[in-house]
Parts: C-alpha cells; sequence; structure tokens
C-alpha cells in the first residue's frame, strides 16, 4: 500500500532535512508530505529546497497558521490526492521516533495509535507532574467518552485511507491538539478497527514547544462535548 508520512511544520528549521532523512531511509516506498504555515523561521524554504533534491518529498505551503487540525486535514486530503492508501502523521520535533513508523504499518487496523501508556511504553525524561496530568486526563478522557484508548490523545499514527473517507474526516470540527482526541473518537464511533501499539515518546532536543496548559483544558473540553 502507498505510504505517506504527513509531518505538519511550524518553525522546524533545525528540525525538517534530519526528519526528511530518518523517514526516508526506512523504505524505498515511503513518501513524505510536509504542510508548512508559513513558517517565519524559513523553514518552507528549506523543505522546498529538499523537494528538489528528492521526488519522495512533497510540500503543500498554506498561508498562515490556522491549528494543527486545519494543517493535518489539509495535508492528509493532499496526500489522498497524490495516491496515498495509507497515512502516518506524526510530529517534526522527534517526539515522535520516525523508527516506529515500520512497527504502525506491521499492524492490520484501520487506525494505529502509537501508545505512550499500553504495557512497553513510557514518557522517559518527563517529571512526575506532566506525566501525572497526562495519565489522569486520559483517565478521564476515557471514563467521559467511553472510548478504550489507553493514549487517546496520542498524535502519531497509522491511517488507512479507506478509515479516513468513510468517517468523513474533512467534517471535522476541532481547530487545535484535541484534533486527536476528535479524530479517535470518530474512529471509535464509525466501530473502525482501531490497534495501539508501545512507543517512547521523548521531547524535543532542537527547536520550541507549542504545547501549553490550554492545550490540557481544550481536550477536556472537547471530551465532555463529544460524550453528550
Amino acid at each position: 500500500m502507498k505510504t505517506f508520512v504527513v509531518i505538519p511544520t511550524y518553525d522546524e528549521k533545525d528540525n525538517v532535512i534530519p526528519m526528511a532523512n530518518a523517514v526516508l531511509k526506512l523504505h524505498e516506498g515511503i513518501e513524505i508530505l510536509f504542510v508548512d504555515d508559513n513558517s517565519p523561521d524559513g523553514t518552507g524554504r528549506i523543505i522546498d529546497g529538499i523537494v528538489e533534491r528528492e521526488s519522495r518529498v512533497h510540500v503543500l505551503h498554506r498561508e498562515k497558521k490556522e491549528g494543527l487540525a486545519r494543517a493535518y486535514l489539509a495535508g492528509f486530503a493532499r496526500a489522498i490526492e497524490l495516491g496515498a492508501e495509507r497515512i502516518v502523521q506524526m510530529d517534526c520535533d522527534f517526539s515522535h521516533n520516525p523508527a516506529d513508523i515500520p512497527r504502525l504499518l506491521a499492524v492490520d487496523a484501520d487506525l494505529v495509535v502509537a501508545s505512550r501508556y499500553v504495557k512497553g511504553g513510557g514518557t522517559p525524561g518527563w517529571p512526575f507532574r506532566r506525566r501525572l496530568i497526562s495519565r489522569t486526563g486520559g483517565i478521564f478522557i476515557r471514563i467521559v467518552t467511553g472510548m478504550p484508548l489507553k493514549d487517546p490523545t496520542g498524535g502519531f499514527k497509522c491511517w488507512k485511507v479507506s478509515a479516513l473517507k468513510a468517517m468523513d474526516f474533512l467534517s471535522i470540527e476541532s481547530a487545535g491538539y484535541s484534533f486527536q482526541l476528535e479524530m479517535n473518537h470518530r474512529a471509535w464511533k464509525a466501530a473502525l478497527s482501531i490497534s495501539e501499539i508501545p512507543i517512547l515518546f521523548t521531547d524535543r532536543t532542537r527547536g520550541y514547544s507549542k504545547i501549553s496548559a490550554r492545550i490540557a483544558v481544550e481536550s477536556l473540553k472537547v471530551a465532555i462535548k463529544l460524550a453528550f
């Protein structure tokens, strides 16, 4: 199955070249689609240079930053136009390890979630408070929504394109990081096959994080909305 790795970028100038190299060396059949939201640090220009050198790398330039969800949805649509049959979504900061992509692709399910919280997964280097908030939030989401995923907000996933089309992915309402939760919930409600595999999630070493406390609160609000 033709596989695209869709990677949103915003101010990731130090990461795009190492990420492209790491993904491309996994398998010659894998292609990359970067979705750049007009990064002010010149990330888009660097990606253009990669595209010129490597036929398996593509870029979608967007005029402005409109949230993670809009970037991903646009990327999914473009990847499908380019012939994708499976789509891996991941961050560009190496908190998601490209070496785990083959493990995602090896599982035959409509949605495969790379999970921090199934047996064998983890968050090395996280302080206790951050780990507690994340785990507690996940438990709250499972209780409120009934969705059985151990890592309902994880953003490292593999989708079959047939599944994305079946769940009408372009109608997703979330704009930010809660998009991950809403997509998982919609897949579950659509009775699609879902599997979780363990990963180790590590913090970025280059660039700056876009995560904030507001994002965690947003996810909890969306969970309540989805439940009712």
